[in-house]
């Protein structure tokens, strides 16, 4: 598997690169976060020295003990599994990067536990953009009251947010629900005053979608790693950040 990862990652770097060319977009400005779900520290040093190290986990205990094994490299942990509250202050503790916040509750504890040694924490909140009911995420009219309150935690940094929409079959038809998601992003900045600079939306199946509608962080996991081996009668996908099983 590691063998074929160079190869996989050109073509993932191609079809981002090919996607912002033709909206005029910086190739700079979009970050690729290398899903790592399920994988192994050896596949994650690998994509590290092909030069990724944008690392996303969904599962907190796995991903723990792989930050241990991988202690010498410079990686950026970003956390996109669902976040119990449980998990809130190990996740507090050890990662760079939230993007799957769903609610006021979770934002206050993560504040609450952030070491005040380590920098702030990078936080994006979900939106449930299709009114899933097999989705978290915050309903749009919500995410106001969510921002407004971030402003009390100087030890949170609010970046933006993070969207998983329900699957659609081509292109077109992808680019409307981030398009929203952007939308609300702007809307937000001009109605409370805040800057956001983050659009984490996009995966293996739509990331052309998303590049085209300003997504500046893209999950990828099954187009760089491979397929995931199944390890459960109903397997999820390595990119979904709403499944912690």
């Amino acid at each position: 598997m590691a063998d074929d990862l160079p190869a996989r990652l050109e073509r993932v770097r191609a079809r981002i690169e090919a996607a912002a060319r033709l909206t005029g977009r910086d190739i700079e400005d979009i970050c690729l976060v290398a899903v790592a779900k399920t994988r192994s520290a050896s596949e994650i040093r690998a994509m590290a020295a092909a030069g990724v190290t944008d690392i996303g986990e969904n599962y907190l205990q796995e991903a723990l003990e792989k930050q241990r094994e991988l202690a010498d490299l410079d990686l950026t942990w970003h956390f996109i599994g669902a976040l119990q509250s449980n998990k809130t202050r190990a996740v507090a503790e050890h990662f760079d990067w939230v993007h799957s916040v769903d609610r006021l509750r979770t934002l206050r504890r993560l504040a609450a536990q952030r070491p005040a040694d380590l920098a702030p924490l990078n936080v994006c909140l979900q939106v449930n953009l299709d009114d899933e009911s097999s989705k978290a995420g915050l309903a749009p009219e919500a995410v106001a009251e969510v921002v407004e309150a971030a402003r009390a935690w100087p030890n949170i940094a609010l970046r933006g947010l993070m969207a998983l929409p329900a699957p659609r079959i081509d292109t077109s038809s992808q680019r409307e629900p981030f398009r929203r998601l952007a939308a609300l992003a702007l809307e937000l900045e001009q109605r409370c005053g805040v800057a956001l600079d983050v659009l984490s939306m996009g995966m293996s199946d739509d990331l052309e979608a998303a590049v085209a509608e300003g997504a500046t962080h893209i999950r990828v996991g099954t187009a760089l790693f491979g397929p995931r081996p199944v390890q459960s009668p109903n397997p999820v996908s390595d990119e979904d950040p709403n499944h912690d099983i």
